[in-house]
């Protein structure tokens, strides 16, 4: 019962404060205190949902910007994780590395935009680029640092039952870090759907960043405001996404230690 009740509070609880923002920006608008050209209703975004939905560019602007952050997220994920592994149990990988690796995690990514555009040109390849960087340094130096605070006494047991390295590493040193891990994709995961909209923003030609600009420019502000909350609805299911690897049973294991 008291389960069922915490339910409908999760879910009311946000209904009511979506219920009273709304309420709230509509006062503002009656009020006249900004522009009503530099401040729309919430009708008048509503009529704007409705046509982006019936030109498709909404649907064809989200798909965009999402394959680019998955391809860069993916491909980032994909490198960093074994490197922070690797690191975290080399000594001597870490003393060589970890400087160099704790530099470009300080770097913005879009500072390497001038470089994307030389590079790969006005494209996919170039976003894909700066998410990668955004995603690549953080994953790595977490990884390390959840690879060094796994208790020897795993891996004692390990050896006790035999356990060969590919082993040790799927069936103990994984699952132990996956916790940390998932913690920093989901903050990254979060950096790099900024990051893909600022380099569409600046220097893109489709996508949801572009879409902003495009409204912008042609003082759409009720256009302006249905891709922001596009872009925040797609933020927040990104990251509940990737809530979901906390069910997988080798990684839940991680938690209860």
């Amino acid at each position: 019962m008291k389960e069922n009740r915490n339910t409908v509070r999760a879910l009311l609880l946000p209904a009511l404060v979506a219920a009273i923002f709304i309420v709230v920006w509509t006062v503002v608008w009656r009020a006249g205190v900004f522009h009503r050209s530099a401040f729309p209703s919430p009708l008048a975004v509503v009529r704007g949902f409705g046509v982006e939905i019936a030109t498709g560019r909404l649907l064809s602007d989200s798909v965009t910007s999402l394959f680019r952050v998955t391809c860069g997220f993916l491909l980032a994920v994909a490198l960093g994780i074994p490197a922070g592994v690797w690191m975290g149990q080399k000594l001597s990988a870490r003393l060589a590395f970890l400087p160099m690796t704790n530099f470009f995690r300080n770097l913005s990514p879009l500072a390497w935009m001038p470089f994307a555009i030389l590079w790969f040109g006005v494209g996919d390849a170039a976003a894909m680029f700066l998410i990668f960087l955004s995603v690549f340094f953080p994953v790595v130096l977490a990884t390390m640092a959840a690879v060094g605070t796994i208790p020897l006494v795993y891996f004692h047991v390990a050896q006790n039952y035999g356990l060969r390295r590919f082993e040790k590493l799927t069936r103990v040193t994984l699952p132990a870090i996956m916790p940390q891990v998932i913690t920093t994709l989901r903050v990254t995961a979060g950096v790099a759907w900024l990051v893909d909209v600022a380099a569409e923003m600046i220097a893109g030609r489709d996508g949801l960043g572009f879409a902003v600009m495009d409204a912008r420019n042609g003082l759409r502000t009720d256009l302006l405001v249905v891709e922001m909350i596009v872009i925040g609805i797609i933020g927040v299911l990104i990251d509940r996404l990737l809530v979901q690897l906390t069910n997988v049973p080798s990684v839940r294991w991680g938690y209860e230690r």
